[in-house]
């Protein structure tokens, strides 16, 4: 019998927590301004493993480039 697996979810830090959220998983080099880490909800900071700078600014917010993000 095969079990599945929770799907991860995407969603806005900024966007207030809910008990279906699961684990809250940030990946951000930099934390999200104006906001406590009370009021982020958030179980784990991964900032570590987040685009660099440099990719970041590449990308640009431009959805064309969102694949090769």
């Amino acid at each position: 019998m095969s079990r599945r697996s929770p799907r991860p979810g995407v969603k806005r830090v900024y966007e207030p927590s809910e008990a279906s959220d699961g684990t809250r998983v940030l990946v951000d080099r930099i934390w999200p301004r104006g906001l406590t880490k009370e009021h982020a909800g958030v179980d784990v900071w991964l900032k570590d493993i987040a685009p660099s700078a440099g990719l970041t600014t590449w990308f640009g917010h431009d959805p064309n480039r969102w694949r090769e993000f």
